[in-house]
């Protein structure tokens, strides 16, 4: 029903896309999976109109056509969930489920709120979100929100004849298990009216709800298979160009944390959230902070970045404690903090490369307050190799790059600024397998050299294959603590029994 035919995209002068030939049939889910920097997000693009292919063209129903900007991909039936999700929190669910269609709702310039109100709740139905369409989506938790923006591509049904796509451009990375199997349950239950693409770096994910795969390398279309005769192995080095490394997480590569402490944690409270937190770090340990959503994990990250203020307590760093409680007093006490919004707080999509990667340590490349642009650059292209960065080169703007080499371009950051304590917020939301191994290795790089992190992971099998030990968290208070040595790690159970 949708295809694309021979599709190539060229950005000056450099080919993303090369005579890339997809199809989409009626009532199925067809995984779409690919390195960082493989073309995945330019396609979604051409996919919903926001480019045009230099070659090639789309067919729908065998019959060519063009997208002529979004609006043109939402009247031939075609929407997307994305990834970084396009809801205005500012506005209500209502508004944000037909944003743009105001008119079919108004009256001499005034809107039937009544009429509004119910054609919401009919779109909502579909996929079984029962709120009040009147609240404003800053009140919903971030799966309601994924479920909305569902709806709302749901809503094209009554705009279009044909049958629906639904792209979804990574749409668990931020989701718990249950909103995951809520999510895949009703895309199993909407595959009787819409067609979807199934973008995911989550092989496992991947090969559960898809029917067919596409694998990306290169902006070229390497294999494409049914679901049921692929394996993660298999996929993974289709993807990568090597096979699954058998230590994954490098634990063989685990080194005992040294005995001085560099943080100490004294009955540390945020109002509301948690309470007389006791905990240590020592030189050279990954430490794991695990538990639910609202167990308060996240916050306790972001005090200790200073970009929340706590309501008593003492954090004491290397013998100092923290007098001022800021973002700029934690990163020149040596603590680094990579966000799990990247786009929000990681990244300044404006700037190049070189400058996001010197952006902490700016007085490394400025000389008499000026700008040495050449030591810049040659800071950037150290990281840029150290880390597989796919990036036409440091002068490029971070705007362009896929999000798992944004994600890398703000690790770089942290590691170029020389902070010796590095708060990890799901720092491998959004990366592919391979980019995932490469963090892995430079945790445990970094680690080796004295370098202390403090993690929470978007798996718990990520944060046990990766610590020395971990905390877990609920309800505000620690509940258990688990040490984590190579070969003797915790099951997941053992730390879900505590976390719930």
């Amino acid at each position: 029903m949708l295809a694309l035919k021979n599709v190539s995209k060229r950005f000056n002068g450099n080919t993303v896309l090369k005579e890339i030939s997809i199809e989409i049939r009626k009532n199925e889910v067809v995984g779409l999976i690919g390195e960082n920097g493989a073309g995945k997000s330019t396609l979604m693009k051409i996919l919903t109109g926001v480019y045009q292919p230099d070659d090639g063209h789309l067919e729908i129903d065998g019959k060519p056509v063009v997208l002529d900007g979004p609006r043109g991909a939402t009247a031939n039936g075609i929407a997307m969930v994305y990834q970084e999700q396009s809801i205005l929190t500012n506005l209500s669910v209502a508004e944000n489920l037909f944003l743009g269609r105001e008119a079919e709702f108004s009256r001499c310039g005034f809107i039937n709120w009544k009429k509004l109100y119910k054609a919401a709740r009919f779109q909502l139905a579909k996929v079984n979100l029962d709120i009040d369409p009147g609240m404003l989506c800053s009140e919903l938790s971030f799966g309601q929100r994924q479920m909305v923006e569902l709806a709302k591509s749901l809503a094209l049904e009554e705009m279009t004849d044909g049958h629906l796509v639904i792209l979804l451009d990574e749409p668990t990375s931020a989701l718990e298990q249950k909103e995951i199997d809520t999510l895949f349950r009703l895309v199993r239950q909407l595959k009787s009216r819409a067609s979807f693409i199934f973008v995911s770096h989550r092989l496992d994910e991947l090969l559960e709800l898809s029917d067919r795969v596409y694998v990306l390398k290169d902006g070229e279309v390497v294999s494409q298979m049914p679901a049921a005769e692929a394996t993660k192995e298999h996929l993974h080095t289709l993807m990568v160009g090597r096979s699954l490394h058998t230590e994954y997480y490098r634990e063989s590569l685990q080194q005992t944390p040294a005995q001085d402490v560099v943080m100490k944690v004294e009955k540390l409270a945020l109002k509301g959230v948690f309470s007389e937190l006791d905990f240590h770090l020592h030189r050279g340990e990954v430490l794991g902070i695990a538990g639910v959503v609202g167990s308060g994990r996240e916050e306790l990250c972001r005090v200790l970045a200073g970009l929340m203020g706590k309501t008593s307590g003492e954090i004491i760093v290397r013998g100092q404690r923290l007098r001022e409680q800021s973002a700029s007093a934690s990163i020149k006490a040596g603590i680094g903090y990579v966000p799990r919004e990247r786009k929000v707080e990681g990244i300044v999509s404006m700037l190049s490369v070189a400058q996001n990667m010197t952006l902490a340590r700016i007085g490394q490349v400025t000389s008499f307050g000026l700008l040495e642009t050449g030591k810049e650059r040659e800071i950037a292209e150290k990281w840029i190799t150290r880390l597989r960065i796919k990036t036409p080169g440091p002068d490029a703007l971070l705007l362009n790059l896929s999000g798992g080499n944004q994600q890398k371009v703000v690790l770089a950051k942290w590691r170029n600024a020389q902070s010796t304590i590095l708060i990890l917020d799901h720092p491998t939301r959004g990366l592919d397998v391979g980019a995932k191994e490469d963090v892995y290795e430079l945790v445990r790089e970094i680690t080796a050299q004295g370098i202390s992190v403090i993690l929470t992971a978007d798996t718990l099998e990520e944060m046990i294959g990766l610590s020395h030990r971990i905390l877990v968290m609920r309800d505000g208070e620690f509940a258990q603590s688990f040490d984590c040595p190579p070969g003797c790690k915790p099951q997941q159970v053992d730390l879900i029994k505590h976390m719930v």
